[in-house]
Parts: C-alpha cells; structure tokens; sequence
C-alpha cells in the first residue's frame, strides 16, 4: 500500500441514476411457491413436479413380461396384460402370484420415480413425495 495522499480528481463521481437496482419480485401468496423460486424463470413449481409425477406411467413386470401392470405415479391402475401362455387352469395360484408380484414391482417403480427419477435440479425433497 502506497502512504501517499489519494487524489480524489481522479475519481468518477456515481450519481444515483448510474446505480442498477435489480427489480425484486412481489412475494407470492403461496408461501411454499415463494421457498421453491415461485415457479418463474429459474424458479421450481412445486405444482408442476407433483403433476408430473402423479401423471406418469410405470409399469409393473412379473414372469419375464407374463404379466403386466400400467399404473400412473398417482397409483391410477391404467391396465393389467396377462399373456395367454401364463393362463394354466390347472395352476391359478401361479397367475396370482403373477400379479401381485407385477403389482409390487410397479410399486417399486413408482417409489423409485418419487425418490430420485424427477430432475429437481439436485434438491432433495427427503421422502416429500411419500418415498420411503
């Protein structure tokens, strides 16, 4: 540091016009909006993300695709398929089986979709959506 006197002839004066304030947003009403961005540009919209996730389809496999079982993230069962080849009168239990297991894999799926399947661009929402 130099202990000769500042020259202040050099200096530029900032007049108040040559400032720039940034306009800041009203708050929203929706206080969880508000903590997310608001859901503007930049923003994440909390509404958006669990419409998505409530609207899309998983599907539950079991017997190497013997059985298959469409339900949407909102648990809305969309349609159950079952192949003619796992019918067998003779063993309805296995069908059964079948199914429940297609039925809890859609689970998982829809699990797996909630815990980490929507880009949140890196925020965790820590089981918000029910994942466990």
């Amino acid at each position: 540091m130099s202990n000769e006197p500042h020259d202040t002839e050099d200096d530029d004066a900032i007049s108040a016009d040559a400032v720039h304030v940034p306009a800041v947003a009203e708050p929203s009403d929706d206080p969880l909006a508000a903590l997310l961005g608001g859901g503007g540009p930049g923003g994440l919209d909390f509404g958006v993300l669990l419409e998505q996730a409530a609207s899309t389809v998983v599907e539950g496999v079991a017997g190497g695709g013997a059985v298959r079982v469409a339900v949407t993230g909102g648990f809305e069962f969309q349609s159950v398929t079952i192949r003619p080849d796992a019918v067998d009168p003779d063993d309805v239990e296995m069908l059964q089986d079948l199914i429940l297991a297609a039925l809890r894999d859609a689970v998982d799926e829809i699990q797996g979709l909630q815990q980490g399947g929507l880009d949140l661009g890196g925020m965790d929402l820590g089981g918000l959506l029910g994942g466990g």
